[in-house]
């Protein structure tokens, strides 16, 4: 039976070559599914523990709202929500508020009309992270709902914020559901906002930062070469090279030294002094009214201007991005951190502009956190601390150590 077996095998070797393919695709497809089920069985079972917390009888349940883009993702993000963050937010027992954006730009509208919440979560890559923080700052009681904690569930093609605030992993159902738990550990860190103000329109808001050169221009066109595989970057360039020679980009830099950072104290409430002392200092005030000081004399501001000539120019936020890299030139972490960057330029020394014009009209477009905007002059000013994100506890101890 077994030389029957191999004779037959023999004597078809082409179709039993084809018949091992598949068994071994379908076997390691089958293994890889049943993997991510273990993951998602051990995330459920740690939610669970978070839902099974007792609280007083005065205390309400946690409520989150989650700004979910179903097109994230080419249109995956919703049934990977739905699978591997969905379960862990509802067993861990919180009143969870979900909204879809049907549109690009909605996200924008929603955070204007959107009531408070104990921690707001976005579901979809930097696009919609964006438009979320975006919206949320333009608010009017933005100064307040920006204290709101943000957990980021990384459903897109791009999520560059992402490999700052959790542990990375080529896993995709670890990756989320690792970020979907570290929302409910609790773990913040305040992160810096790029406020990003043309001369006409409203100002965008940026985590990571703005791109704008001749490689943000090449991997635009990537795409375009999709059926040479993994030639299309190197074609990319290749063409992108022939159509323009030299690729030099001008630009006007206008910047302000930099300036030290404000201390990271815990916001403390004073305590009201006691009825006695408020008396005594009310009849003081009375009988010896403060004499009003003179005003401090402001000294101007410091512009120094550069005119650049490279091939990219980035401006990105340090401490969200570049923690993680060894690619950054070494800064004073107590520093305003608003780095540029020159790539392949004769500076090699960071600056930090508060503000700086762009290009003029028609200079192309850059990316503002991997978005596309036509380039324009625009104003760049540092909002330090100004959100604050969920993050890992590793993740967050791996920050404290290369900052320390």
């Amino acid at each position: 039976m077994t030389i029957t077996l191999f004779v037959t095998l023999r004597n078809h070797w082409k179709k039993s070559t084809v018949a091992a393919c598949a068994l071994s695709y379908g076997g390691h497809w089958l293994y890889g599914k049943h993997c991510d089920n273990l993951l998602r069985r051990d995330a459920c079972l740690a939610a669970r523990e978070f839902g099974r917390q007792q609280i007083s009888p005065q205390e309400q349940l946690k409520k989150a709202t989650v700004i979910l883009n179903p097109a994230a993702c080419r249109g995956k993000a919703n049934n990977l929500f739905e699978k591997n963050a969905a379960p862990i937010l509802h067993l861990a027992g919180m009143e969870v508020t979900l909204v879809k954006t049907d549109y690009e730009g909605q996200a924008k509208k929603l955070m204007e009309l959107m009531e408070q919440t104990d921690m707001l979560i976005v579901a979809g890559g930097d696009g919609t992270l964006q438009e979320v923080i975006t919206g949320l700052l333009r608010r009017a009681d933005h100064e307040s709902f920006s204290k709101t904690p943000i957990g980021f569930i990384p459903l897109g093609s791009h999520n560059s914020l992402s490999e700052s605030l959790h542990i990375l992993s080529d896993n995709q159902v670890k990756h989320i559901t690792s970020a979907t738990l570290s929302i409910l550990q609790g773990e913040t860190v305040p992160l810096d906002v790029l406020q990003i103000k043309g001369e006409k329109e409203q100002p965008v808001f940026a985590l990571i930062g703005l791109r704008w050169g001749a490689f943000r221009d090449v991997a635009s066109t990537i795409k375009k070469y999709w059926y040479l595989g993994p030639l299309k970057i190197k074609a990319a360039h290749w063409f992108s090279t022939l159509r323009e020679w030299p690729q030099v980009h001008e630009a006007s830099v206008s910047y302000i030294a930099p300036t030290l950072r404000p201390p990271d104290l815990p916001e403390q409430k004073p305590q009201r002094p006691n009825l006695m002392y408020r008396i005594a200092r009310r009849l003081k005030n009375y009988w010896y009214p403060p004499i009003p000081e003179s005003p401090k004399v402001e000294e101007p501001e410091r512009w120094d201007e550069r005119t650049l000539s490279t091939l990219e120019l980035c401006i990105t936020v340090f401490d969200n991005y570049n923690l993680q890299t060894n690619d950054m030139y070494s800064c004073i972490n107590w520093f305003i951190l608003v780095c540029v960057r020159y790539s392949f330029c004769s500076m090699t020394s960071p600056y930090c502009p508060v503000p700086f014009p762009l290009p003029q009209e028609g200079a192309g477009f850059y990316n503002i956190d991997n978005e596309e905007y036509e380039a324009m002059s625009v104003e760049v000013r540092l909002l330090p601390r100004k959100l604050r994100f969920f993050c890992s506890a590793e993740r967050r101890e791996q920050l404290l150590t290369q900052v320390l």
